[in-house]
C-alpha cells in the first residue's frame, strides 16, 4: 500500500482558522476535519489510502502539473496539463471579515475548476468517511445536494454535475472546454444555498477570502531576504490559529510518523504551550501582535484569571502543557486500529497522553514571549500580571524536580538541564517584567 501514498511535500494546506484540509498534487483532498482542527476527520486517505476517504478532482488520463498559492494568500491553485488541454483547480476555505470587522468562517470548502485552454476530462471521486472512517458515510440526495449525516450535523456537497451514488461513494466525469468553469461547495452543518445568495456566491467568497489574506500579509514587518518564504510561513502560522479562543495548534494532522514504519505517531492537533509560545514570538518579531494578545488571554482563562482578584499560589493553578483548542483536557489517547497509517506506519492515534506530563521548561517559554510582547510596548491585559507571577513562582518551586522535558519522554521523569535552564529564563523575564510594571517584589 505504500505506493498509494503521496509524499508529505506533495500536499498544500488550506484552512479557515477553525479547521484545515490537505490537497494533493493530484487534486485529492486526503485530509479534512470539520468543524475544528481537533474534530474527527471526514477525509483521511492520508492515514489509510483504502478506508480513509477522499474528495478528488483529477484528469482521467496522463497529466503533469504543480501547485502554488495565490500571492500573499492561503488560496491554493493546482494546475493540470494534459495532451488535450490545461485547467486550474482553486481550493480554499472561506474566511473573511464582515462589515463590522468581525471574522467569519462559513464552515465550507470551495473547489473551482476552470479549463484554461483546449479541452479536458476529469474524474470526480467523492468518498466521505466520517469519524475517522468509523461511522457510516452513506450518501443520500436532497435535490442536487449530496448529504451525509455526521452525528447531529450534515456534510453537504453541491455539485455542478450529477454524481452517480453507490453507498458511501459518488463519482462523475466532468468534461470542460476552454473558458468553462465548475464549482463544488462542501459544507458542514445545516444546508445553506450559497448558489442563489449573490453576497455568498463562490466568486464573492473567493474575493473576500483573498482580500482577508492580502490584508494580513500587508501588515507583516520584514525587509530582509527571502520575503516570499517569510510571507508563506507567516500566513501558514495564521492558518494554525483557532480564532474563537486564540489557541494555536502544533499541526493540523495526526499520526504522521517521525520515520516511515515507526511507532512514534502522535496527534498534534492541540495547543502545546511551548510550541504556541514560539509561534507567538515569531509573529511578534514580524510586527503582528493580535494573535499574541489573544493567546495570552486564553492562557489567563486556563488559570481562571479573568477577574480582578488575585488567586492563591496553589499548585492547582499549574498549567497543563497542552490543551484542546477549546481549553479542555479530555485528551485520553486512543489507537485507531482499523486504519493502517501513513505508508503503513501504525498505530494511528487520536488524543495525546503527554497532557499529563510535567515539562518545566514551559514556564520559561511563556514568560519569554510575554516579555517580548511587553518590550514591543503592548499593554498587558487584565490578569496578565497574575499569570506572570504564578509562572515565576512555579519555576522557582519546581526547577529542581524531574520532568519529561522538551522531548516528552514517556519513561521518566528525569532531570533535564534544558528544563532547569528554562526555569532560570522564567525568573529572569519575570524580574524584568516586574521592573517594567513598577512591581517591587513577588506581590
Amino acid at each position: 500500500m505504500t505506493s498509494s501514498y503521496k509524499n508529505i511535500g506533495n500536499y498544500g494546506l488550506i484552512g479557515d482558522r477553525h479547521s484545515a484540509a490537505l490537497v494533493g498534487l493530484d487534486g485529492s483532498i486526503d485530509w479534512c476535519t470539520f468543524p475544528r482542527f481537533d474534530s474527527p476527520s471526514v477525509f483521511a486517505a492520508l492515514l489509510d489510502a483504502e478506508k480513509g476517504g477522499r474528495f478528488a478532482i483529477t484528469p482521467t488520463g496522463f497529466y503533469t502539473g504543480g501547485q502554488r498559492y495565490l500571492p500573499d494568500t492561503n488560496v491554493l491553485e493546482t494546475q493540470f496539463m494534459t495532451r488535450s488541454g490545461a485547467c486550474t483547480l482553486t481550493d480554499f476555505m472561506p474566511f473573511y471579515r464582515q462589515a463590522d470587522r468581525t471574522p467569519i468562517a462559513p464552515g465550507c470548502l470551495v473547489r473551482i475548476i476552470r479549463c484554461d485552454q483546449g479541452t479536458i476530462s476529469l474524474r470526480v471521486t467523492y468518498e466521505p468517511r466520517p469519524d475517522y472512517a468509523r461511522a457510516s458515510g452513506e450518501i443520500t440526495t436532497r435535490g442536487s445536494t449530496l448529504v451525509v449525516v455526521v452525528g447531529d450535523s450534515e456534510l453537504t456537497l453541491r455539485s455542478p454535475v450529477p454524481l452517480a451514488v453507490e453507498g458511501d461513494t459518488a463519482t462523475a466525469t466532468l468534461d470542460l472546454s476552454a473558458g468553462d468553469e465548475a464549482v463544488f461547495i462542501l459544507r458542514y452543518g445545516s444546508v445553506l444555498n450559497l448558489w442563489s445568495d449573490e453576497a455568498s456566491s463562490p466568486r464573492q467568497l473567493l474575493d473576500r477570502t483573498v482580500e482577508y489574506w492580502h490584508d494580513k500579509a500587508a501588515h507583516l514587518e520584514y525587509e530582509g531576504e527571502w520575503r516570499d518564504v517569510v510571507v508563506r510561513s507567516y500566513l501558514t502560522l495564521h492558518l494554525l490559529t483557532y480564532v474563537p479562543t486564540g489557541a494555536i495548534v502544533a499541526a493540523p494532522t495526526t499520526s504522521l510518523p517521525e520515520w516511515i514504519g515507526g511507532g512514534r505517531n502522535w496527534d498534534y492537533r492541540y495547543t502545546w504551550l511551548r510550541d504556541a509560545a514560539f509561534t507567538v514570538e515569531a509573529l511578534i518579531h514580524l510586527g503582528h501582535y493580535d494573535e499574541a494578545v489573544s493567546f495570552f488571554e486564553w492562557c489567563q482563562e486556563m488559570c481562571g484569571l479573568t477577574g480582578d482578584e488575585p488567586i492563591d499560589d496553589d499548585l492547582t493553578t499549574r498549567l497543563h502543557i497542552l490543551y484542546r483548542i477549546d481549553g479542555s483536557v479530555d485528551l485520553e489517547e486512543e489507537e485507531l486500529t482499523h486504519l493502517e497509517g501513513y505508508k503503513g506506519s501504525k498505530p494511528v492515534r487520536i488524543g495525546n497522553g503527554a497532557f499529563g506530563q510535567l515539562q518545566h521548561d514551559v514556564y520559561g517559554e511563556l514568560l519569554a514571549s510575554a516579555h517580548l510582547l511587553a518590550v514591543r510596548g503592548v499593554p498587558m491585559a487584565k490578569g496578565q500580571w497574575e499569570l506572570i507571577r504564578i509562572l515565576a513562582n512555579l519555576a522557582a518551586e519546581e526547577w529542581s524536580k524531574p520532568d519529561s522535558g522538551i522531548w516528552e519522554v514517556r519513561g521518566g521523569p528525569f532531570q533535564f538541564v534544558h528544563s532547569n535552564a528554562m526555569c532560570w529564563v522564567a525568573l529572569d523575564r519575570a524580574v524584568s517584567l516586574a521592573e517594567m510594571m513598577g512591581k517591587t517584589g513577588p506581590e
